[in-house]
């Protein structure tokens, strides 16, 4: 990685929707991004003059999806390193045109325009929403996306060379369909705290690749602890419970905060919702509800108006991953990037 690469730069390849600008260029559309632009251009401008201002930090917003939304402040030099680890890892190169369509208000959004700025990319900005490659007419090197938005562009992703899917897990329906893409395509592992992505995966193998020059180990939970140096000056605690396979790969098993205990049986959720993948026609996750006697008992939740679910379709799982009941809600409560917001949409939508 170039040393020398600082966040004053803007590399002279660098388009924004087919012109070249440079720092000054850019702090002008900032204005005009504020005064006059669309809702989804207006967080653009205001992420413009932050990242040119004379502070040294960024403050973001997290997602919201393990707890409280909240603000937090980021390195600008520590966001220029982790667009040079992106750069290096998926080969992008000056001159590369990319699809930018994830909101700006959050980290993935400021990200790819960092990308843009310091690799030297041309970059098409369009609206972000759930079908963001309806109307394009040409193809790409690279793009971001959400899994609903590849959910929905599954007919035109073959237009993009290469794309990365984050910001929620990709289920398996989804994966078999992605797999008979012929782009490359990965999912990818991160967070707001370690600036996007730090370890990537290709669609269909099991464990995820970290990034160069970032460390990983485990906590007495099997919970995921990041060391990055270029990142962040301590260690990155998650939530994550992980698999390590090597030092630098891992399988991803679920989030500890989900983690149910059954009559001291503990049951992860997320293996759970694996082993029924393509078995339910409805979104659908576990969760622990209260019991006198198991002290958390294992509940089924599926999204929509009540179906008949037969018995047949739990024979996948152990004796004690079986759910003791079934439950419909009207709609899931999500994050801006779908990611299921579990107790909160127990709590909201219940019949």
């Amino acid at each position: 990685m170039n040393s020398d690469v600082t966040y004053h730069n803007v590399h002279n390849k660098f388009k924004l929707n087919g012109f070249h600008l440079n720092r000054e260029d850019l702090c002008t559309f900032a204005y005009s991004f504020i005064k006059e632009g669309e809702d989804f251009e207006k967080p653009v401008g205001d992420f413009l003059l932050d990242w040119f201002d004379d502070r040294s930090y960024l403050e973001i917003n997290t997602s919201g999806s393990t707890g409280t939304p909240k603000l937090i402040r980021v390195d600008k030099q520590a966001m220029v390193s982790s667009a040079l680890a992106t750069g290096d890892f998926f080969d992008l190169q000056p001159g590369d045109r990319v699809l930018h369509c994830l909101p700006a208000k959050y980290v993935a959004g400021k990200m790819m325009f960092i990308r843009g700025f310091i690799l030297g990319l041309e970059i098409d900005f369009v609206a972000p929403s759930s079908n963001p490659l309806e109307r394009i007419d040409h193809d790409y090197d690279f793009a971001a996306l959400v899994p609903m938005q590849a959910q929905y562009s599954l007919n035109k992703l073959h237009h993009i060379k290469k794309i990365i899917i984050g910001g929620a897990k990709i289920t398996k329906p989804l994966e078999e369909k992605l797999l008979k893409v012929k782009s490359e395509i990965y999912e990818t592992y991160g967070m707001t705290e370690t600036i996007t992505h730090i370890a990537a995966k290709r669609i269909g193998e099991e464990a995820f690749t970290v990034f160069p020059n970032v460390m990983l180990s485990q906590d007495d939970n099997n919970c995921l602890l990041i060391k990055a140096p270029s990142i962040s000056n301590g260690i990155i605690e998650t939530n994550d419970i992980v698999e390590m396979v090597s030092e630098n790969e891992f399988i991803w098993l679920g989030r500890y905060d989900n983690v149910v205990n059954s009559g001291g049986i503990k049951l992860i959720p997320e293996q759970i919702e694996e082993k029924l993948a393509t078995r339910i026609p409805r979104r659908y996750f576990v969760i622990g509800q209260p019991d006198p006697v198991l002290g958390e008992k294992l509940v089924l939740i599926v999204e929509g108006e009540p179906i008949t679910i037969e018995d047949s379709v739990f024979e996948v799982l152990d004796k004690y991953e079986k759910p003791k009941e079934i439950h419909f809600v009207k709609h899931f409560e999500e994050t801006a990037t779908g990611k299921i917001v579990r107790k909160e949409t127990l709590s909201k939508f219940m019949y």
